[in-house]
């Protein structure tokens, strides 16, 4: 699995001027499905999210509270780009899941969220239509996930 997590102060998915959903401040994470993915890489994941300090504490001492302490919220979009590799100027997709398989894993993900946060907390869509993403940002963070390596930037 490979996502891209971003803290936000609000974030709005829409299809075609529809919004399909939208969260207040806390964390839009767009998620990659591979073919090898298993269920150990969801509990990895699913931990990770909601240990990692992304949040600064009420002193406001940076790196110091997790989604958790926070009680901020979380926007989950499936997101196959995040598996692809150029084949000369072409995208190739075929590290991703198949969009059957990957629709149903996505779909655990988000329940394995739920199950271990709390349930109206954890918004999420898997499409593989044209997904708007409008997200106001704040502190320009981003972390990567690629199974169980981390990178910051």
């Amino acid at each position: 699995m490979r996502t891209v997590i971003q803290r936000v102060v609000s974030a709005t998915a829409s299809v075609n001027g529809e919004v399909i959903s939208s969260i207040g401040r806390g964390l839009c994470i767009l998620v990659g499905i591979s073919r090898e993915d298993t269920e150990k890489d969801i509990d990895y994941l699913v931990k990770k999210i909601l240990n990692i300090r992304f949040f600064e504490d009420d002193s406001e001492k940076r790196w110091n509270k997790n989604i958790v302490e926070k009680d901020y919220e979380i926007l989950c979009l499936s997101q196959i780009t995040l598996y692809h590799k150029l084949k000369g100027n072409k995208l190739d997709f075929h590290q991703a899941m198949p969009p059957q398989s990957s629709k149903d894993f996505y779909h655990k993900f988000l329940q394995e969220l739920r199950n271990q946060y709390k349930s109206e907390r954890v918004k999420g869509k898997f499409m593989f239509l044209f997904i708007k993403i409008r997200k106001l940002r704040y502190n320009k963070f981003k972390i990567n996930f690629r199974k169980s390596v981390v990178n910051l930037f």
